[in-house]
């Protein structure tokens, strides 16, 4: 009865994840960050609560936040319904996407392969379900996605779109360079950001943000030398053929290397480039049932490292 009259004083299940997470951080700061909401908003949630029962949750110090014994008590009753709750959801979920709902998810070049653990994942969470993959250029990277052609795409980060919501990181990695066969630094056999300032970078056109661009290709080298763009490409296949014809170079993941040998390039390791991270991105007005699974599932399996 005391379990169900405290789950009755706390409805909202917003209030009960921010509860939650301040359980598990201990840190305002930190909760409001991980929840995207104010440290007010958290602070209000939880006096409205310790008024409600007439009893502290934490105790508070300019130092430190705590659970006091009535909030670790709560913390545990208030998991325990939660996960009984989230099972039910799931479950049912689960039987609404087995009749042969399939997710198309837009991703670059051969990065699919890559994934086949999510979507075996995804396949036996959801029997009946599948992932199919179509390809996503780097020259528009969300078009498909608003348009509603891909319900998901898998984007290298940042993805700074007000109507796209980010989900999970599922892939990580390092960059390679494309360069010509016959280019110089072939025959040294690794790149680095400072060499892009000495040759050619693709031109992803005007559909590519800026500031996704260049977190894959930079507009300065560390030292602050310009980085030349151009000539322009839209796929990645085109791409590799300026490449291989030597009118640039071109940093990508390194994915590319892993499941492409064209003729005429060679990828270049760049050590000092930083690690890439690609994560789920979908329409935030197309938050349905299918990319919740995904969503979840990923968020479950963790990031692949590539």
């Amino acid at each position: 009865m005391r379990g169900s009259l405290t789950l009755g004083l706390l409805v909202e299940l917003r209030d009960i994840e921010i509860f939650l997470t301040l359980a598990e951080e201990l840190h305002f700061g930190r909760t409001a960050e991980r929840l995207r909401v104010s440290p007010a908003r958290v602070s209000q949630v939880v006096s409205k609560q310790e008024r409600r029962l007439g009893v502290a949750l934490f105790d508070r110090t300019s130092r430190r936040v705590s659970l006091t014994p009535v909030g670790r008590r709560l913390r545990e009753d208030l998991q325990q319904a939660l996960d009984l709750l989230q099972a039910g959801l799931a479950r049912a979920e689960a039987a609404g996407l087995g009749a042969g709902q399939r997710l198309r998810v837009g991703v670059f070049g051969h990065a699919g392969h890559v994934l086949r653990p999510l979507v075996d994942a995804f396949r036996a969470r959801y029997p009946g379900s599948d992932v199919e993959f179509g390809e996503v250029y780097g020259s528009d990277p969300f078009t498909a996605l608003r348009a509603g052609d891909n319900e998901v795409h898998v984007l290298w980060l940042p993805v700074a779109e007000p109507d796209l919501t980010v989900g999970p990181t599922v892939l990580t990695g390092g960059r390679v360079l494309a360069v010509s066969a016959d280019h110089p630094l072939a025959e040294r056999g690794t790149a680095s950001l400072e060499d892009l300032a000495d040759n050619h970078v693709v031109d992803l056109g005007p559909q590519a943000p800026e500031y996704w661009v260049a977190s894959m290709v930079p507009t300065r080298t560390p030292r602050g030398r310009r980085i030349p763009r151009g000539p322009a490409a839209r796929t990645f296949h085109e791409i590799l053929s300026l490449v291989a014809a030597g009118h640039c170079v071109h940093p990508l993941g390194d994915v590319a290397a892993r499941y492409n040998s064209p003729p005429g390039v060679v990828f270049l390791p760049m050590p000092d480039a930083p690690a890439l991270q690609w994560a789920l991105t979908w329409r935030s007005t197309a938050d349905g049932p299918a990319v919740r699974a995904l969503d979840q599932t990923a968020a479950d399996l963790g990031p692949i490292s590539m």
